[in-house]
């Protein structure tokens, strides 16, 4: 019996190469893998759903969701997460000692409707009292590449979000000071115009000094290491193969089984270093009975961001059956 040969975006990691080099197989599936960059994976999935299979923004996911426009359908293996709010740079001189200190700033984002950025939101928001609406967002993609063109959003009323000038970039604008601040930073990508290496300016610096402990003191709290990118399949495939959601759900377990050991000692990957030092058992685990406090965060803080117009629902996020992981 002929298997079924499916597109799939991916940028590879440690969680999910042995899926994409063929090494641990799915069951009934040929895969033929496109190697991008989430950025530009996201924005050809929103806008043109030209892959099979992907990655992608969950906090976009949720919007299509809410539009009635998601042509995909989820399964709850989460290839990315972080804690985003430890990663927030801000320039020196910019009168910005803690995060209180960025009421009636100006901080650059990459997209205000990506994940990352709602997390940030979010943490700014719950944890140390700064609201959306308090600072001026300023968003580096363009208006025809961003995610909110490709799912057709606007912005929430009472939040100020500003675009970049033709040809302006943020991490030109936080070294030249017309920006405070950089809630996430993101370079050289298809989408994402800035290039300056911000990691190696003495102009700026994190506004959390120990990121590490920042991260644990998080998690200690909220219970949350919130989830980024989720794998999503086309849900007219699903129509036709009601299998396909499981097999890929497995092929996707057993590859991050694989590189798991790798991935305990990636001293690159700081957040799950500091993660594992708190969590018990698996601090990344896949399926959504484990993420389902996770999920429901993300997906009130969607709603209360003005991003969703609704509580998304979980059986509306993931195939039916996936449910039951």
């Amino acid at each position: 019996m002929a298997r079924l040969q499916l597109s799939i975006a991916f940028q590879p990691n440690l969680r999910n190469r042995a899926v994409l080099d063929g090494a641990i197989p799915v069951e009934g599936v040929e895969l033929v893998p496109s190697f991008l960059h989430p950025a530009e994976t996201f924005w050809r999935q929103l806008k043109h759903a030209e892959f099979d299979v992907s990655e992608l923004s969950l906090s976009s996911y949720l919007i299509a969701l809410d539009h009635g426009e998601a042509e995909f359908t989820g399964v709850p293996v989460f290839t990315s997460r972080r804690l985003f709010h430890t990663d927030i740079l801000v320039r020196d001189g910019a009168g910005i000692d803690a995060p209180e200190d960025l009421v009636g700033k100006r901080i650059g984002i990459p997209e205000y409707q990506q994940t990352g950025a709602v997390w940030v939101r979010a943490a700014l928001q719950h944890e140390f009292g700064v609201s959306p609406g308090q600072v001026e967002w300023w968003m580096g993609r363009s208006r025809d590449l961003s995610h909110a063109a490709a799912t057709g959003s606007g912005f929430p009323a009472g939040v100020t979000v500003r675009h970049l000038a033709a040809g302006d970039d943020l991490g030109s604008m936080i070294l030249r000071g017309d920006l405070d601040a950089l809630g996430m930073y993101v370079r050289g990508t298809m989408v994402d115009r800035a290039s300056a290496d911000l990691e190696h300016d003495p102009r700026v610096r994190r506004l959390f000094p120990d990121p590490v402990a920042e991260g644990i003191r998080y998690i200690a709290k909220t219970g949350i290491y919130p989830i980024n990118h989720i794998l999503v399949v086309r849900r007219s495939l699903v129509e036709r193969h009601p299998w396909l959601p499981q097999n890929l759900y497995d092929a996707f377990v057993e590859s991050k089984r694989a590189g798991e050991s790798e991935l305990r000692t990636d001293a690159a990957d700081y957040v799950a270093a500091g993660a594992m030092t708190i969590a018990a058992g698996d601090p990344m685990p896949y399926g959504f009975r484990a993420n389902a406090h996770v999920l429901d965060a993300l997906r009130q803080h969607s709603l209360e961001q003005g991003l969703t117009t609704r509580l998304i629902g979980f059986d509306e996020i993931f195939a039916p059956a996936m449910l039951d992981l």
